[in-house]
């Protein structure tokens, strides 16, 4: 039997289908009479035999089934994805009008755009894609294929981290890393290097929170905790005229990248390797005080177990944040721990703020750019909490 015709693979749930989220957990799955391939198309039908999507099932995966698809008649083929991504660069290009404002940004965000499991950020003429699960990987030639005929002088790079790979069971050999490039963004420039330990090259997703930051940083004495390769820092100097910028890190490849886009832009900026924790005991005894602080850490945990940990640590961070600024400053504080909530992180900034001796008014909250939207009935794609404080 020709393949391309071979009927598609029936996957039974254990329960009836009555939500639109597009995981289905191991638990609530079948296990097949006949081995079905990781990252195969299928037709899912609930405990009564009836259809009710067609997605990705990975046996591997405690995300067992993605649902791609509520449409019987709509089938997972080069023609879908050719849709679905094209829906998505529209979006960006057309409602967004990214292009207007530069040349790097998300051009799908996962389920958001109805691609559960993948990920594309646009670097230029650099296409990078990032893959959450073995269906996805299975599409690349035909995703990329796709995104040419938006793109037509792309260069594509793509990766799945390591857990990934061992959580969906599939060995992603990512091809050579594409040479680093600067891309533009608000009139700034900025080295990317796909390819790097930093994700998919640079954090697209806070472009507009750089932009508020800037706003604040005029004459002012400006500290970028956690600043990886320097984009508020940037922002601070080049575009919000600070008067002084310190940029402190622990991870001497990302300072590096960091001193490269200082220099891209005619910003002077002190770089200072070292650990948030003891740099910022150290200066505190002394009386050193910022008019404006950024506080951007990475990603605490990807654990739910761990997150009662996560949170102490952002209460502990916040707290040292808060003893270097100056009564009246503004400190922007971010988490990108998705497993942390909203609620959570505020609940942890009010407990740093009363450990400190210092109010906090919180004037804005935000989170990842537009181009990084979520879905109501997903909320793991809201993961950006970015809360701008004055500081008394």
């Amino acid at each position: 039997m020709n393949p391309e015709i071979a009927p598609i693979p029936v996957v039974t749930l254990k329960i009836e289908r009555r939500s639109s989220h597009p995981w289905i957990f191991q638990k609530m799955v079948e296990k097949p009479a006949t081995r079905i391939a990781p990252g195969s198309v299928v037709d899912i039908q609930d405990k009564n035999g009836l259809w009710v999507a067609r997605g990705f099932y990975n046996g591997h995966s405690r995300i067992t089934l993605r649902v791609l698809t509520t449409k019987q008649n709509e089938a997972v083929d080069a023609d879908y994805f050719a849709r679905k991504l094209a829906a998505a660069v529209a979006f960006r290009r057309e409602a967004l009008k990214l292009d207007d404002v530069t040349n790097a940004y998300r051009l799908v965000h996962s389920e958001a755009d109805g691609l559960s499991g993948l990920i594309v950020d646009r670097f230029g003429d650099t296409l990078v894609l990032e893959f959450f699960a073995a269906g996805m990987y299975k599409q690349r030639g035909v995703i990329m294929d796709a995104l040419r005929a938006h793109y037509p002088a792309a260069r594509f790079y793509y990766f799945a981290e390591e857990h990934v790979g061992k959580q969906e069971s599939f060995d992603c050999r990512a091809p050579e890393p594409p040479a680093p490039d600067v891309i533009t963004e608000h009139g700034l420039k900025f080295r990317v290097a796909p390819g790097s330990k930093h994700k998919t090259g640079f954090f697209v997703d806070q472009r507009d929170n750089r932009k508020t930051l800037s706003e604040f940083c005029r004459g002012k004495r400006v500290l970028d905790i956690c600043c990886n390769t320097g984009g508020f820092g940037v922002y601070a100097k080049a575009l919000g005229g600070a008067s002084e910028v310190v940029g402190l890190d622990l991870d001497e490849q990302a300072l590096d990248m960091a001193k490269q886009n200082a220099k891209l832009n005619g910003a002077q900026i002190r770089y200072v390797q070292a650990d948030l924790f003891a740099w910022l005991r150290d200066i505190i005894p002394n009386g050193e005080k910022f008019d404006t602080v950024v506080l951007d850490p990475a990603k605490l945990t990807r654990d739910r177990e761990d997150v009662e940990q996560a949170l102490k640590k952002y209460c502990d961070m916040n707290r040292l944040a808060m003893h270097v600024v100056k009564p009246g400053g503004v400190l922007l504080t971010c988490s990108c721990t998705g497993l942390v909530s909203e609620p959570d992180f505020l609940e942890s900034i009010r407990r740093a703020a009363w450990q400190a001796g210092r109010t906090i008014q919180v004037f804005k909250i935000s989170g990842a750019a537009a181009d990084h939207p979520f879905l109501l009935h997903v909320p793991e794609g809201r993961y950006l909490k970015a809360v701008f404080c004055r500081v008394e």
